[in-house]
This record gives C-alpha cells, sequence and structure tokens, in this order.
C-alpha cells in the first residue's frame, strides 16, 4: 500500500489519489483508492463529480437500485464495507474501486481497518491512501498500515516545509517515503528531492478549477504512474 501525504489540506493529495489510480487503471492494473481522511473525507465526491472512466469506478460496481445515498451524496461502497465483507475486494482493471470513509469514523479502529485493507485485497493490486495532511494526528494510521508514502506538495516555501516534516513523520512510522509529486507546476528544482529526501517522480500542471479533466495533467499522472511502476513500491503490481 502507499499513501498519499502532504504537508497540510489543499496540497493536492486527493487530486493526486485520484489522478494517480486513474493512470494505473489505464495501465491495466486493478487498482483500490481508500478514503484515509475521515475527517474531511472527499475522494469518493471527487471521483463522482469528475468524470467516471467506466462506469465500475464507484464503489467497483453500480450502485443498486434503491440505494441510499450518503451523507457526501454518493452511494460509494465504504473501506470498512470493504475490509469487513465476506469475500476479496475485486477491482476492475478498467477503473479504479475508489473507497468511502466510513459513516461513522469515530466508532472505527482506522488502524486496524487500514491493516485489514491489505488483507482484503488481491495480491498484485495497487492500493492508494488518501491519506489526512500531515500535520493532524490522524495521519499515523495510514502510515503505519502502508509499505511507502508518495509525498504531494505545491511548489510554495510554506507548503514544502511541510512536506518535509510529513516525509520526515512517514520514515519514523516505518513508511518512507517512495517519492515526490509537486503539484501545479510543469518543472521542479533540483534541490525539492534533496529538501524532502527522496525523488520526485511528477509534476503535475495547473489544471485549472477542473484538473482531472485536463489533457496535460492526465498525461503528467500517467508519467507519474510510469515512473512510479519502476520503483521497488510497485514491486509484484499487476500492471503493464
Amino acid at each position: 500500500m502507499i499513501a498519499v501525504a502532504g504537508g497540510k489540506g489543499g496540497s493536492g493529495k486527493t487530486t493526486t489519489t485520484l489522478g494517480l489510480a486513474r493512470a494505473l487503471s489505464r495501465r491495466g492494473a486493478p487498482v483500490v483508492a481508500a478514503d484515509a481522511d475521515w475527517d474531511l473525507p472527499n475522494l469518493a465526491r471527487l471521483a463522482a463529480e469528475t468524470k467516471p472512466e467506466a462506469p465500475t469506478e464507484i464503489g467497483s460496481e453500480r450502485p443498486p437500485v434503491g440505494a441510499e445515498r450518503r451523507a457526501d451524496g454518493t452511494n460509494a461502497r465504504t473501506v470498512l464495507d470493504a475490509v469487513r465483507g465476506p469475500e476479496l475486494i475485486r477491482p476492475d482493471r478498467s477503473a479504479p474501486t475508489v473507497l468511502a470513509a466510513p459513516d461513522a469514523p469515530r466508532s472505527v479502529d482506522a488502524g486496524a481497518t487500514f491493516g485489514a485493507l491489505d488483507g482484503a485485497t488481491p495480491d498484485g493490486a495497487p492500493v492508494l491512501l488518501d491519506s489526512p495532511a500531515g500535520a493532524s494526528p490522524d495521519v499515523a494510521a495510514p502510515l503505519r498500515a502502508a509499505d511507502r508514502a508518495l509525498i504531494a506538495t505545491p511548489l510554495r516555501r510554506a507548503a514544502l516545509r511541510d512536506a518535509a516534516k510529513t516525509a520526515a513523520i512517514a520514515r519514523r512510522l516505518d513508511c518512507p517515503p517512495v517519492g515526490a509529486v509537486v503539484i501545479g507546476e510543469a518543472s521542479v528544482p533540483d534541490r525539492v528531492a534533496t529538501l524532502l529526501g527522496c525523488p520526485v517522480l511528477g509534476a503535475i500542471p495547473d489544471g485549472g478549477a477542473a484538473p482531472l479533466s485536463d489533457p496535460a495533467v492526465r498525461t503528467a499522472y500517467d508519467d507519474l504512474a510510469s515512473r512510479l511502476g519502476e520503483t521497488a513500491a510497485a514491486s509484484g503490481w499487476q500492471i503493464a
């Protein structure tokens, strides 16, 4: 599992989680993207509001007729539903399986849930966790469960400083960063990798109000998926 983490809210974690998940799906990978930011959950809503690339994206299947809509306005299956289910999650290769946060997160053990998620997904399926901001104490649960972290950050001084702190937290929790992705830029100075202590795997250009609809942004996430697929973190993934 890879925890997509950032310094503070607004760093581009959720957009990166979904953009990268869709890019991996375009390479034929059976991807699971789970909302691990339970205080500010919006991964499922973002997936619903942006154009899905296949009808199976939200929760891996069409919601049944008459299904109740969740508080986030979607019919998405939750990560808790997924780990408590009697069978493995079976992600579709044409689009990522997006799992929403639980409806009553404070009554759920986040660490146990994320730990169980790895066992509830098939071998070879990339699992991405849209993590809380690095300044939040809740970031510890997904970082402890994940194998590696991907640090998402804008190219601003304060944001980079916070991202470096998040990278340090990830290392302390035995979830070393596999790399970083810089949001809102087409190129990245070499000093960013030095500051964060990990390679910069991607630079995502500014896509305006709807970045996931921008062809240049989509291409940048495809490049990120390709570079991530070449790292040790992707060992064993079913990816073209």
